[in-house]
């Protein structure tokens, strides 16, 4: 192991953001609404609007999303053409805009709206007292129950850029773009349900240009299973927009004469669920939740073929150089909505959103079952190939009763097997050494005779004691203490167990097969060159700690293997997580890894939003807080141990968090020259050939100051 590194040095300063406010850490406070509606009745829609509005603006809502055609209803047929409804529609909006210098969210709703001799379907945004743009259906459906061409004309291709509100000439089209000037990347585009279910939606285009959060202001009456196709075009959506899809549908109130609906809301992020209502509900129902802007712009800057795809479907210039998405020609225009006009709060709202306590490990049961099938049989796989490539050597494996080696080991076995070669190919060897207990020892050897591999014990003890006695260590002139068990005294080790597994491996004709994790890798907790960094192929490179327990429980679950060899893989799960390399005096507990490096259920929680995001360590420190302050809130993974489900405050978490950084940073070197093993888990590996590239001399110090600077102390 190595001693831990010393601390870059940056000014810290003072804080730069309010840590606990939700803005300032990147999210954005949006709602789906639907509302009872008052059908040809726009004046008492507009008030039932701006009651809502209000209240969500209490809440910190600065985007909120109305049904279709949400002023009049969407089941009234010809009364559309009517003008006294179309009238009434006009003096709705203006009742909207003036309540809404008083409230705080962007409200989205929906209205026919006449310009020359054609009649839209509408979305009207409204913000900070003005009527901000309308971005009318670009494709009103005409099949089975729908009809709506013999009311509206298609919004795509209008030719008509500007409509007149209440005698204010407010942008139009389908290509407008709204952005929060108070909200970095808060940038929404409106569509008209319809819009989604075609091929090729407005919304895609839109988030090629720039937008952020897509809305869907929908009518859409419902029938068996249409609220399923509704999710699954908002989850495509977002996944390949990689935006967050917010979706509202027409619900109570609307006309049953030859249709029903449900008032269906919806929200996505990225392809992941946030939120959703009732169905089928009595009264206002809002999904209310927060999108996260920040972690949306960096998986686009991650994900460059996004980019690519934007220039070429907006931006295809006969010079080939790239046109302003803002250009009229292209086909969006953005709208600034002013911080004068929309101000959000940078308090402590709370945060309406899940967050993962265990961003490696599904609390969903059957997800983490998939998973966990998934990740064993990558590994297996990848083993299978690599004993296949190189005719077929025997595998040498240390084991020592503990996660890491045991994980590897069922998984060499189940590669044998697939390859037709006996268990006796593996060679598992324990190798005790000054700490190592009874019970590990007795547990490594156990499950590899169980296992019917070839079993062998040995003792690195005197080869250590000579090692040191050569370096004049002092444990090798006789002196005890904890003062004498420094780095040097546990990399001695480490380095003789693999020094002697790569000399067994040459002598016998076969491979070392590596058994450190992902989370070892990040922070370092491994002996470089000789030493557990290093082995012929590291078959759990691209597995995190608090995954590992979870895929030996479903192994046994799944009855791979004899109950024999799953009730040894039981007794191991309850094992301390230790190294095992310095002697424990009597009556005190053994080494404990997580004590030194920290609780790795948080450290892994820093390295998935370090590697999948690269968010801030003090966004990082923010989520921390609010996934694990309360144990009583939120799921946990099935099977997890009722006594790992604990509580950390944020003192702990900047504690840890700070040796995150300063070890990852520092180690760097040891994940410069991996073995090979296969990248598993989708929220990144460390090889640098399967993913993570960084030099091995860059600094942590920005990093640190920023923590020090924007998490308090507790």
């Amino acid at each position: 192991m190595l001693q831990d590194p010393p601390s870059p040095t940056a000014a810290a300063g003072r804080p730069t953001i309010e840590f606990r406010s939700a803005y300032d850490q990147g999210f954005a406070r949006v709602a789906a609404v639907t509302l009872p509606v008052t059908l040809a009745d726009p004046a008492a829609n507009a008030a039932a609007v701006i009651e809502r509005a209000r209240d969500l603006g209490d809440d910190g809502v600065c985007l909120a999303v109305f049904p279709e055609l949400g002023l009049t209803g969407y089941s009234i047929d010809d009364l559309l053409l009517s003008d006294v409804l179309l009238s009434e529609t006009l003096a709705a909006i203006e009742t909207i805009r003036a309540a809404s210098a008083g409230f705080l969210p962007a409200v989205v709703v929906g209205a026919p709206l006449r310009e020359g001799g054609r009649l839209f379907n509408c979305a009207v945004v409204i913000a900070g007292g003005a009527v901000r743009g309308v971005a009318p259906k670009s494709y009103p459906p005409a099949y089975r129950e729908f009809y709506e061409k013999r009311h509206f004309a298609c919004g795509a291709g209008a030719g008509v850029d500007r409509i007149d509100i209440n005698g204010v000439r407010v942008p139009f089209g389908t290509g407008l773009l709204f952005g929060v000037d108070d909200v970095p990347g808060l940038i929404f585009h409106a569509e008209v349900c319809e819009d989604m279910w075609v091929p090729v939606p407005p919304s895609s285009l839109a988030a090629l240009a720039g937008a952020t959060v897509l809305v869907n202001l929908s009518g859409s009456p419902v029938t068996v299973g249409r609220a399923e196709d509704r999710e699954l075009l908002v989850r495509a959506s977002s996944s390949r927009g990689l935006a967050a899809y917010v979706f509202a549908a027409a619900g109570q109130g609307e006309s049953s004469t030859d249709l029903a609906w449900d008032g269906q809301t919806l929200v996505y992020e990225n392809g992941e669920p946030l939120g959703a209502t009732e169905r089928f509900a009595e009264g206002a129902r809002a999904t209310v939740v927060d999108v996260d802007i920040e972690g949306l712009l960096a998986e686009r800057v991650r994900q460059g073929s996004f980019e690519d795809n934007r220039r070429a479907l907006l931006h295809p210039g006969a010079d080939g150089a790239p046109a302003d998405p803002a250009d009229p020609a292209v086909g969006f225009r953005t709208v600034r909505i002013g911080r004068g006009d929309l101000t959000v709060p940078r308090t402590d709202i709370g945060l309406r959103r899940a967050v993962d306590r265990f961003p490696f490990v599904p609390d969903d049961p059957a997800r983490l079952a998939q998973d966990c099938y998934e990740a064993y049989n990558i590994q297996v796989a990848a083993l299978v190939q690599r004993l296949r490539a190189i005719g077929g050597p025997r595998i040498i494996i240390g084991v020592s009763g503990g996660l890491d080696s045991t994980h590897a080991l069922i998984v060499a076995a189940r590669a044998v097997d697939r390859l037709g070669l006996g268990r006796e190919h593996i060679h598992a060897i324990t190798m005790p050494g000054f700490a190592t207990s009874a019970g590990t020892k007795r547990n490594a050897l156990a499950l590899a005779r169980a296992l019917g591999c070839h079993v062998e014990e040995l003792d690195i003890r005197p080869l250590a004691e000579q090692m040191l006695a050569a370096m004049d260590h002092p444990y090798g002139r006789g002196e005890r203490g904890r003062e004498v068990y420094d780095v040097t005294f546990e990399n001695v080790q480490a380095g003789l167990r693999t020094d002697l597994l790569f000399r067994i491996a040459g002598r016998r004709g076969g491979i070392v097969l590596g058994t450190g994790d992902l989370s070892e890798l990040a922070l370092g907790w491994c002996t470089f060159g000789v030493g557990d960094q290093m082995a012929h192929y590291g078959v759990n490179a691209g597995i995190p700690k608090t995954l590992i327990q979870h895929l030996i429980r479903w192994v046994v679950a799944e009855r791979l293997f004899p109950d024999d060899v799953g009730d040894v893989l039981l007794d191991i799960l309850g094992t301390e997580i230790s190294p095992e390399l310095v002697p424990a005096h009597e009556g005190e507990p053994i080494q404990s890894t997580q004590a030194r490096i920290g609780p790795y259920a948080l450290q892994d929680f820093t390295l998935w939003h370090v590697l999948r995001r690269g968010s801030r360590p003090s966004r990082i420190a923010f989520l921390a807080e609010r996934a694990w302050a309360d144990p009583s809130a939120g799921a946990w993974p099935p099977g997890l141990p009722e006594e790992e489900r604990v509580a950390y405050d944020l003192a702990a978490i900047r504690k840890w968090e700070l040796v995150f950084f300063r070890r990852f940073f520092s180690n760097q070197f040891k994940r410069s020259t991996l073995p090979n093993g296969p990248k598993v888990v989708a929220g990144g590996s460390l090889s640098p050939r399967g993913d993570w590239r960084m030099p091995s001399d860059a600094s942590g110090a920005a990093w640190i100051a920023e923590l020090e600077r924007n998490v308090p102390e507790a």
